[in-house]
């Protein structure tokens, strides 16, 4: 709740507040916030959730409102009788605290670690590891279908992680160690990111290793529209996948010190990979099973796509339609 709205409501109950301490106060208002975030939540909810024209459990159309519950409409299909709303079926429809679930895509939006999170949120430590890796294994989805124009496609890498494991597959490293081989191994994790000049990005995590033109077909191939021209480094794989799939290709070759020919150049993919890795630090190492989740909350974060916690919650929800 913004302060000016507070500083109203308390001038309103100026003479029904005397003797309330500053405890109390503080308490009052965190109430009203708890209150005003859940109806605004359930309100997105409403609007942004699964349709509900149809049943989610037998796909039948005959539907009609059957009551409300958690302050949502609930609904009864006419066919196999079961009731649903605009949560059912997707990965929120059993979590509780609506009211507080604007309060935490606040945290996410200031890129708080769990803890932090946690604490400013009022939640335990690991309700905001459950709901971080719930909100953003959605919210990633919610992607520009097409890239188009001039594309920029490049990797990055980063050290394997399999942090929170109880049983790991090799010795377990000391504040995340280091690779013991040089330059890129199996031990990286290739993340591959492909950047238009209209600043619409996809990113992918391709596996462990050198990235390869089989690997390029499976993630570019169908973002790609078909005059795009494709500018990337000079590593052969990009080389063999352009000319399999019919595509426009420039190469710069950076090794040999040339990094722009005219409005041929990755500086923008480049950059991009720049501040992946510098917000990523303060996370102090992520699992690599989770690295699909914050490729797209950096994503989102990325250009002020999202300047409000609504929009973290609207980017879930229709993010979760990607997987149904």
């Amino acid at each position: 709740m913004h302060d000016g709205v507070f500083n109203s409501l308390l001038e309103r109950l100026r003479g029904q507040l005397d003797g309330f301490s500053g405890a109390q106060l503080a308490t009052l208002r965190s109430l009203l916030e708890s209150a005003s975030s859940l109806a605004t939540c359930l309100e997105l909810i409403e609007k942004f959730g699964r349709p509900c024209d149809r049943c989610p459990h037998c796909a039948a159309t005959r539907i009609h409102r059957h009551g409300s519950t958690g302050g949502l409409q609930r609904y009864r299909c006419v066919t196999c009788h079961r009731t649903f709303n605009a949560l059912t079926g997707t990965p929120f429809a059993f979590l509780r605290l609506r009211g507080k679930w604007l309060l935490f895509l606040q945290a996410v939006l200031d890129s708080r670690t769990v803890r932090g999170a946690a604490d400013t949120t009022g939640i335990h430590r690991n309700t905001s590891f459950r709901w971080r890796h719930r909100f953003m294994g959605a919210a990633r989805h919610d992607r520009p279908p097409r890239l188009q124009g001039i594309v920029e496609a490049d990797e990055t890498y980063l050290l394997e992680s399999q942090k929170g494991n109880r049983h790991l597959d090799r010795p377990a490293r000391r504040r995340g160690g280091k690779a013991r081989r040089r330059g890129i191994s199996k031990e990286l994790d290739c993340i591959l990111v492909a950047r238009d000049r209209d600043g619409k990005t996809r990113d992918f995590v391709c596996g462990r290793g050198p990235v390869t033109a089989r690997q390029l077909a499976h993630h570019l191939t169908p973002i790609l529209a078909a005059d795009v021209l494709l500018v990337s480094d000079s590593a052969a794989a990009y080389t063999t996948f352009a000319r399999r799939a019919g595509i426009l290709h420039e190469a710069v070759n950076l090794r040999a010190g040339v990094r722009t020919r005219g409005a041929i150049h990755l500086q923008h993919v480049n950059g991009y990979h720049s501040r992946f890795h510098g917000w990523l630090s303060r996370f102090n190492g992520v699992a690599s099973k989770y690295l699909p989740n914050y490729l797209g909350w950096r994503h989102g974060l990325d250009g002020q796509r999202w300047l409000a916690p609504g929009d973290c919650l609207i980017a879930a929800l229709r993010g979760n339609d990607s997987l149904s």
